[in-house]
């Protein structure tokens, strides 16, 4: 019997089973290039089928993942040895970045487990907020203080920030889906959702396809990029847009309201609520600046995964979190899978050489430029392509390798230089859309900023972010000698 409430569905639900399957088929059937094994062709097809899966979602992308590398494996696409391809199909579950990022999800549980989060966030309100535009700046430094410890801007910023920032429009009259709304809380939620995406660059923990890409990375070119230098080497860019955005907007999107008395107040109420700090957030405190330091100057001596690992474990130890929230916390489960998987499906492309035919095949088109125009022209055209992602983490699995391999070929820059010019772009180009990174459909259905004002706002700080990037980073990159 069907049930009539699903019908609607169905057809959708169907388009995105299809559009996998037809884009596998119609790359299997065309031409083998030359230079390209059979197999490698047919591996790049079901690459490019679960990245349309990824990007459709016919089932949940871990699990559009997971078939896939079991479909590779099954098929022997990558390894004709039994053996061989079930041993590549498992790797990505033993590599350190990906539970690296695992354990940071465990981080932003204990945030939200113990309060820790939401506390930071009210008494910056509390201090920063008397102002409209200082609010802004406060909700800014909040997410930077949270930015190390949360790899899901999602989580972050959708899961922590928003619920706060939400409550404060409503304050000064300002509703959603009204007139209203441009009194404060459209200003406040696109600054918001901006800066949030310049400190998933800053930190390497701080977006979740950062760590994918540095596996892309040690994979390309053999080097490994410490949590130290990817900060330092993206600080300058940072600290700038971040300065820079929340005033920027207050300038061409202004808030109708200037000063914000009411949002101190409340947070100090809040904060009355909460009460005095208790044993496990100031636990949870000194195990995330214990991780922090390990981080950056222990790594010649524990693995930075390690250390992650340790501190999770410490959590548990000293009921921070309980056992029974880490093995039910489906979200950091599930990332462990979508990365895990991402990263081998990541290596066929590699392992089969198809990375190194693309590579060769492109680079001649770009060998004339002079190596500033080349960095320009690639990076550029890698940003500029996340209007047809509406994931960076999708993103990321589908390009990064291909135009890193592209990048190795163009002098000018040494593999590191060009590791990161690609790598830091991956958060600053989630502003270019309204579906361009995971949290911003949720600022997006709030109600307070327009299609048209999203897009508009989207195009212009694309090109201000960029610009900025560019204009920063290559001579930074040089004078650091990476």
């Amino acid at each position: 019997m069907t049930v009539p409430s699903d019908s609607p569905q169905r057809p959708a639900s169907i388009v995105r089973f299809a559009i996998p399957i037809v884009i596998a088929l119609a790359i299997a059937v065309s031409p083998i290039p030359q230079g390209l094994t059979p197999e490698a062709w047919y591996y790049f097809a079901l690459f490019a089928a679960v990245i349309a899966g990824i990007i459709t979602e016919p089932v949940p992308a871990a699990a559009v993942g997971l078939a896939g590398v079991t479909l590779a494996a099954t098929l022997g696409l990558v390894h004709a040895d039994p053996g061989a391809s079930a041993s590549w199909a498992l790797s990505g579950f033993a590599n350190t970045t990906v539970w690296l990022i695992f354990a940071a999800y465990m981080f932003a549980l204990g945030y939200a487990k113990t309060g820790l989060g939401r506390r930071i966030a009210l008494q910056l309100i509390e201090r920063l907020g008397g102002r409209t535009l200082g609010l802004a700046y406060a909700i800014t430094l909040a997410d930077v203080v949270l930015g190390p410890f949360t790899p899901s801007i999602t989580a972050r910023s959708g899961g922590i920030i928003y619920p706060l920032i939400r409550n404060i429009p409503e304050l000064y009259g300002s509703k959603p889906n009204d007139p209203s709304a441009r009194k404060i809380g459209s200003y406040l939620l696109y600054t918001t959702t901006s800066t949030t995406l310049i400190t998933g660059s800053l930190f390497i923990t701080a977006l979740a396809p950062n760590a994918l890409a540095l596996e892309f990375i040690v994979k390309g070119t053999g080097l490994q990029i410490s949590w130290w230098d990817w900060f330092r080497g993206f600080a300058p860019v940072g600290v700038t847009l971040l300065a820079i955005t929340p005033l920027l907007l207050y300038k061409i999107y202004p808030p109708l309201i200037k000063e914000a008395p009411e949002a101190p107040r409340w947070a100090a109420a809040e904060l009355q609520v909460m009460g005095r700090i208790s044993r496990n957030e100031i636990t949870l405190l000194m195990l995330v600046s214990v991780a922090l330091a390990l981080w950056i100057g222990a790594a010649e001596y524990i693995e930075p995964a390690m250390a992650a690992v340790l501190v999770t474990i410490l959590m548990v130890f000293l009921r921070v979190v309980p056992w029974s929230d880490v093995i039910g916390y489906a979200p950091a489960w599930n990332v462990l899978i979508w990365f895990a998987t991402l990263v081998t499906l990541a290596s066929g492309l590699v392992e089969t050489r198809f990375v190194a035919w693309l590579a060769t095949a492109i680079a001649p088109v770009l060998s004339g430029f002079s190596p500033y125009v080349g960095i320009v022209v690639l990076v550029g055209v890698f940003y500029v392509l996340h209007y047809f992602f509406a994931s960076i983490t999708a993103h990321t699995a589908a390009l990064f390798p291909v135009f890193l391999g592209i990048a190795l070929t163009i002098p000018g820059a040494s593999p590191k230089q060009w590791a990161l010019l690609l790598a830091y772009s991956l958060g600053l180009m989630g502003i270019l859309t309204p579906y361009g990174g995971g949290h911003q459909a949720i600022y997006y259905g709030s109600g307070f900023i327009p299609t048209k004002d999203y897009w508009v706002l989207g195009f212009i700080l694309g090109v201000v972010y960029f610009v900025v990037y560019i204009a920063i980073i290559i001579p930074w990159l040089g004078w650091l000698n990476f």
